[in-house]
């Protein structure tokens, strides 16, 4: 199991590769200003996929970034 810090870490290199440095920093300050609902954002702002394609549409993404951690 990772550390908190290891998860702040992967997560904001994450967040940096994705949307670059100054992007990353206002999502987060976006996620901390706002009143964030995460159950309501999970209802509504994620596509509705079955849990099946969810799955499968990550195994794809891991095997094309060859991630070493699966």
């Amino acid at each position: 199991m990772k550390t908190d810090s290891e998860i702040r870490i992967e997560g904001m290199q994450a967040l940096i590769s994705t949307l670059g440095l100054v992007e990353a920093e206002r999502f987060i300050l976006v996620m901390t200003r706002d009143r964030f609902d995460y159950t309501q954002w999970r209802q509504e702002g994620l596509p509705k996929i079955s849990l099946k394609e969810l799955a499968e549409e990550a195994n794809t993404l891991t095997n094309q970034l060859g991630n070493p951690h699966v």
